[in-house]
């Protein structure tokens, strides 16, 4: 189960989230920011539950029931897809299921209520009459039909009996009306529901369905298999193809279209059998796939449909991590300028999703906080090639990795460390990995939007620090940027090693610009202590700019007027005289 988010809105009701967070490990506290320190922070209530609400995440709010209720009724809709939501009070005195039955909001609430050692608001009537909803079967099981088995149990709490055919352990120790001779039945088994009025029929999700070869038509010749043996879409676990087409869009494209997780394997390298045409060839190579990548006893399914499919069926539901390797993923994120609120949702989307998560050090922990069971790699500033060679041999393992910076990846960071990793490896296990990039809030951005709008016009992006390139280089294209009079923001601007650099970059600059020229001081804008001041080419002093500092020398356009005690706006005008 995804862990829940427990959301709280002040600090009398930290103490009962931290002891439901105990209860599930990956669990976060999210706490309206200025009235309590927790894991994450949010703005708006009611805009944060409904996101939480719209990606499918659990929720347990430390609130009145009703409030809940108001800020996430907007998006109900469809039972069969609600996350569970429950409410519980601040003292931890009541916990109250409101949404999610189908998805085990009252086992939830049952475990909550464990741990705060009170009973469970539980309302729902089979609940209370049976002690389990039996529409809501455990991980690894699909109930065909939702409007069936509201009639179903309609009919069993109006007194109707049932029996159990097919396997059902987690029914054992359920109260249901039973009788061996009873008109209703609950049916476990990977064969399609005929739509039978009386019966309820579970589907374990134990088929693998293996691919061999690519196409457009891959997810309908899956369901063509299925058919072919009567069996249901739902009772598909995974589908597995060869990891020489791992990067496949069309093989993504079919798992998604068949709900299922896309895994890869190496086939048995004995020559194929010859067949009679490309179908059948397919499905030899398909079956040897199977052979090769299955762990636990399996009844391989023959039959006479022409498609390059074969299925594999076990005896109970198959967990498809067992199944060959997931395709690995290496998302390269930027954090912005330091503060949580200036951090793209995609890269948090990113760090939720990982596995195993490399950076420096420092920037690591901005990303926090993380879980438990997370990895971190942390390495040194200057270790940029290694970590993006660690982070590829990682993700072709089929692991969900992130690569860490400040800012964007893009800019002075590790975006480019990544791409030259991938590009000089030849290593097609790199290639295969799915690579992604996520923009960031840049320190020359966040300092800009704090100044005003210094970048509104033509600007550049130059770093002084000649770690990675020669100081003439720099020099050389100091003079270009003054010359072309554009705005320029210095990255690295100064440090214990090299601390006449900015000096000489100024006398460059001050060359072809005027000394009442506009300067933007920005230091840790986006982290706590953060400065900005303006000041002239003329008054700038190296001393007052360290490593930390960003520097955004203006144009000959850029003007500033005053903002109050706040000191003044600064920006550069989108016209040129």
């Amino acid at each position: 189960m995804t862990p829940p988010a427990i959301v709280i809105l002040g600090t009398g009701a930290l103490a009962t989230a931290r002891c439901i967070q105990a209860r599930y490990p990956g669990a976060q506290v999210h706490g309206l920011r200025g009235r309590v320190e927790a894991d994450i922070d949010y703005t708006e209530l009611a805009a944060h539950l409904c996101n939480l609400y719209a990606q499918g995440t659990p929720i347990v709010a430390l609130c009145a029931a009703g409030i809940v209720i108001r800020c996430v009724a907007p998006l109900l809709a469809d039972k069969g897809v609600e996350p569970p939501v429950l409410a519980v009070a601040e003292d931890g005195s009541a916990v109250v299921p409101l949404l999610g039955g189908l998805a085990g909001v009252n086992v939830m609430a049952r475990e909550i209520a464990a741990a705060l050692a009170v009973a469970p608001a539980i309302t729902t009537s089979v609940e209370l009459r049976f002690g389990a909803c039996v529409l809501n079967p455990p991980e690894g099981y699909a109930l065909a039909s939702l409007t069936q088995g509201k009639r179903f149990v309609s009919d069993m709490l109006a007194g109707e009996s049932t029996r159990i055919e097919g396997d059902a352990p987690w029914l054992d120790d359920v109260q249901l009306p039973r009788a061996s001779t009873a008109r209703l039945a609950i049916r476990v088994t990977p064969k399609a529901w005929d739509g039978g009025m009386d019966e309820l029929v579970i589907h374990p999700r134990s088929v693998v369905a293996a691919v061999s070869g690519a196409g457009e038509r891959i997810a309908e010749d899956v369901q063509t298999a299925l058919r072919a043996h009567e069996l249901a879409p739902l009772s598909l676990a995974a589908l597995l193809a060869p990891s020489e087409q791992m990067g496949d869009a069309a093989l993504a494209e079919a798992a998604h279209l068949l709900g299922v997780p896309l895994r890869f394997a190496d086939a048995a390298r004995d020559e194929i059998p010859e067949a009679a045409n490309r179908s059948q060839a397919d499905k030899r190579a398909a079956q040897r796939l199977l052979e090769a990548a299955l762990r636990v006893p399996y009844a391989t399914l023959q039959d006479d449909a022409n498609v390059g499919v074969a299925l594999a069926l076990s005896r109970v539901p198959v967990d498809p991590d067992t199944v060959g390797q997931a395709r690995g993923s290496l998302t390269v994120i930027g954090l912005g300028p330091g503060s949580a609120e200036l951090m793209v949702p995609a890269a948090r989307s990113a760090l939720s999703e990982a596995t195993d998560i490399l950076g420096y050090e420092t920037y690591v922990k901005m990303a926090g906080p993380l879980r438990a069971d997370q990895h971190v790699h942390c390495t040194d500033n200057r270790e940029e090639m290694q970590r993006a060679r660690h982070a590829f041999e990682l993700a072709s393992t089929g692991r969900a990795v992130v690569v860490v910076s400040s800012g964007d990846p893009g800019v002075f960071a590790m975006a480019a460390a990544v791409l030259e990793a991938l590009d000089t490896s030849g290593d097609p296990r790199w290639g295969a990995v799915a690579l992604e990039i996520v923009p960031g809030v840049s320190a020359a951005m966040a300092t800009a939007a704090q100044a005003g709008a210094p970048l509104g016009h033509d600007f550049c992006m130059l770093s002084l620090s000649d770690n990675l390139k020669p100081w003439s280089i720099i020099e050389t294209r100091l003079r270009h940027a003054a010359q072309a009079d554009l705005v320029m923001a210095f990255y690295n601007p100064i440090s214990r090693a090299r601390p006449w650099q900015l000096d000489k970059a100024l006398d460059i600059v001050r060359e072809y610009r005027a000394a009442e020229t506009k300067v933007v001081l920005g230091r840790d804008i986006g982290r706590p202590g953060s400065s900005l001041r303006s000041t002239t080419l003329g008054e700038l002093r190296s001393a007052e700019v360290d490593m930390r500092t960003m520097v955004i020398i203006g144009s000959s356009t850029t003007r500033g007027f005053t903002r109050g005690a706040q000191g003044e706006w600064v920006y550069t005008p989108r016209w040129y005289p």
